[in-house]
């Protein structure tokens, strides 16, 4: 792979970590906390791109893949779906953290602060995007891939098309609770530094990994369902205006389905 294509690569894994930054930056513009109608349907968005980017950007390749296996193909699916599933739900027994509108933390007893645990909150939504990029990317290094260059970006816009509202839903609560401006926004962009650095990894691994991608590709979708069943569409059905939530999740289906068809 040349120089253009390894730059290719290079700028995608950082593709989704603008989409967090520019939503942190928010608060430097907007002067109030998001209303409730708008941050549900904005929860119901990142919902709907990322299921459509798990059946289309990572479960049909990684069956796609899996072809010479005949009827069996969806093994290596089915086996990473679950494996990352897992993963998460131990993560999130593991990993202190404090979801947006909730008093209560979950994980494990921990003396963090407030601040500290709705930061970690959000990276663990992060952690299975970050490998979702990461996989998909080194996908194009590996001999007989299905996935394409546009393909990947698609994959990659669509995951930043979701941040951007994520990178707004924790940093201007956290202006609205006292934090400085800029404090806000550090720590809205430290939120999702975890996703470039997964990706980093995934890549550098490439050579290790090549036999199992579609077994990744499945993880990774595994992984980021269970943040959308778990986390996601509860907090936008919650209490009032969850109809905007649902029609949230209709849009970013879309969006995420025609960018992958689009340009995959």
């Amino acid at each position: 792979m040349g120089k253009e294509e390894l730059f290719a690569i290079f700028t995608g894994i950082w593709i989704p970590f603008l989409g967090t930054a520019l939503g942190a930056a928010c608060v430097f513009f907007v002067k109030n906390e998001i209303r409730e109608s708008v941050q549900k349907s904005l929860l119901g968005f990142a919902s709907g791109v990322m299921v459509a980017a798990s059946v289309w950007s990572l479960l049909i390749p990684a069956m796609d893949m899996a072809g010479h296996m005949g009827k069996f193909a969806f093994v290596p699916a089915v086996a990473g779906v679950s494996t990352g599933m897992l993963f998460l739900f131990l993560m999130d027994k593991l990993i202190p953290h404090l979801h947006l509108g909730s008093d209560d933390p979950e994980g494990p007893k921990s003396g963090l602060a407030r601040t500290t645990m709705l930061v970690l909150a959000v990276t663990l939504h992060n952690i299975p995007e970050g490998m979702a990029v990461g996989v998909v990317f080194a996908g194009l290094l590996t001999d007989n891939s299905p996935i394409s260059v546009a393909g990947a970006f698609a994959l990659a816009i669509g995951i930043a098309i979701q941040n951007f509202p994520e990178g707004a839903i924790i940093s201007l609560p956290l202006k609205s609770s006292g934090k400085p401006r800029k404090t806000a926004f550090s720590l809205g962009v430290l939120s999702g530094i975890v996703e470039p650095i997964g990706a980093f990894v995934t890549i550098l691994l490439v050579n290790v990994i090549s036999g199992m991608l579609p077994y990744l590709l499945a993880f990774a979708a595994g992984a980021m369902l269970y943040v959308v069943v778990e986390e996601l569409i509860p907090e936008s059905a919650r209490g009032s205006h969850s109809d905007m939530g649902t029609l949230g999740f209709a849009l970013g289906f879309m969006v995420m389905m025609a960018l992958d068809v689009a340009l995959g």
